[in-house]
C-alpha cells in the first residue's frame, strides 16, 4: 500500500520576513564595522550591534526554516487603524522636533496615539501620562546624563 504524501506549502510571506530580518542583520553588522571607536576595555560599543545582528540573523534562519516547512501560524486580518495611529503619532513627533516644538510635546502625543492604537479610549489621560513620562525622560537625559534632546518651549522652562 503506497504511503500518502502530504505536500508542504511554502509560506511566501514568512520567507519574505526572513529575508528582511537577514537584511536588517547585515545592515546592523555593516554599520558596526564602520564604527571608529577605540575602547581600552575588552567590551566596547561594538558589542551590542554584534549581539543585535546575531539575534536578527538567528530569527531570520528560524523564520526561514518555519516558512519552508509551512509551520508558521495563520495570520490575522490586517487592521489599518492602529498602524495609522502609531505612524501619525510618530510623524507628529518628527514634525514637532523638526519645527522646534520640542521633545516633550511630541513624545506625549506619540504615547497617547500608541495607547489609542492598542484600544485605550482615555486620550486626554494618556496625553497627560505621556507628558509626565516625557518630562522624566527629558530630565534624566538633560540633567543627569548631560545629553541634549531637542528643545522646544516646554524644555526651555526646565
Amino acid at each position: 500500500m503506497p504511503r500518502a504524501q502530504s505536500r508542504v506549502r511554502i509560506d511566501i510571506a514568512g520567507l519574505a520576513i526572513a529575508l528582511i530580518l537577514l537584511a536588517l542583520a547585515g545592515l546592523v553588522w555593516w554599520d558596526m564595522t564602520n564604527l571608529q571607536l577605540l575602547s581600552p576595555y575588552d567590551v566596547g560599543p561594538k558589542a551590542m550591534p554584534v549581539i543585535v545582528s546575531s539575534g536578527l540573523a538567528l530569527l531570520a534562519v528560524g523564520n526561514g526554516i518555519s516558512a519552508f516547512r509551512g509551520d508558521l501560524p495563520p495570520r490575522d486580518s490586517l487592521d489599518w487603524k492602529p498602524i495609522i495611529l502609531i505612524l501619525g503619532g510618530l510623524a507628529c513627533l518628527i514634525a514637532l522636533i523638526a519645527l522646534g516644538g520640542g521633545f516633550m510635546i511630541g513624545t506625549a502625543i506619540l504615547f497617547a496615539t500608541t495607547s489609542a492604537a492598542f484600544g485605550r479610549r482615555a486620550f486626554l489621560t494618556d496625553l497627560l501620562i505621556g507628558a509626565v513620562i516625557a518630562v522624566v525622560v527629558y530630565l534624566l537625559f538633560a540633567k543627569l546624563l548631560a545629553l541634549s534632546l531637542p528643545a522646544g518651549p516646554l524644555e526651555r522652562l526646565l
